[in-house]
């Protein structure tokens, strides 16, 4: 298990990945900076925290603390208007940063200790914590966009009344070992 477990960890976050920027890019471009009320956050505030995030975290991950002294997380959920395009560049420039640190890990890794905020985790509880937190405003960012599309969301997963013919199809198969990602994810990183 140990072994499959950074391929297995890396799926997930791609998902996660992929679930944001498929809301983000279904959305009017004048709507990424849109909130509910003052205490909201919009899409393109969470992607600047999920990105600082990560690259706070995932910057020097064996070597330094986690929260890095240049972060400055307050600055995050201010109020700023991004297009598209400069969401894309912030959104990929963390995902990347994490990416490329789960690339660079080997399985004697996963029982080393690395600080976030001075508290130690083993890099598997680090990996868990961030999986968890970035799912979360992942799906605050879905949530936002399934408000702002109303009728006109494209579903990212079963849509509604398909379930029944979703698992027809899903049964029909063979039994196989497969990651539940498989066909969500394109195929270079399947």
């Amino acid at each position: 298990m140990r072994d499959n477990y950074l391929s297995s960890i890396k799926k997930q976050f791609l998902y996660n990945r992929e679930l944001g920027w498929k809301t983000i890019s279904q959305l009017p471009e004048e709507k990424i900076n849109w909130q509910y009320n003052q205490e909201s956050n919009s899409i393109t505030q969470l992607v600047k925290h999920l990105s600082s995030n990560m690259l706070s975290r995932w910057t020097d991950f064996l070597s330094s603390d986690g929260e890095k002294a240049w972060r400055v997380r307050d600055s995050e959920f201010e109020s700023e208007s991004f297009n598209k395009d400069q969401i894309k560049k912030v959104w990929d420039k963390g995902w990347n940063c994490l990416l490329d640190t789960i690339d660079s890990l080997e399985t004697q890794d996963l029982d080393k200790v690395v600080y976030i905020r001075n508290q130690g985790h083993t890099v598997v509880e680090a990996i868990n914590r961030q999986l968890s937190h970035y799912s979360y405003h992942v799906g605050q960012i879905v949530f936002i966009g399934k408000m702002i599309q109303n009728d006109q969301w494209q579903s990212l997963s079963i849509p509604r009344g398909q379930s029944a013919s979703y698992n027809q199809k899903m049964f029909s198969k063979e039994k196989q070992r497969a990651h539940f990602t498989h066909d969500f994810l394109p195929k270079k990183e399947r």
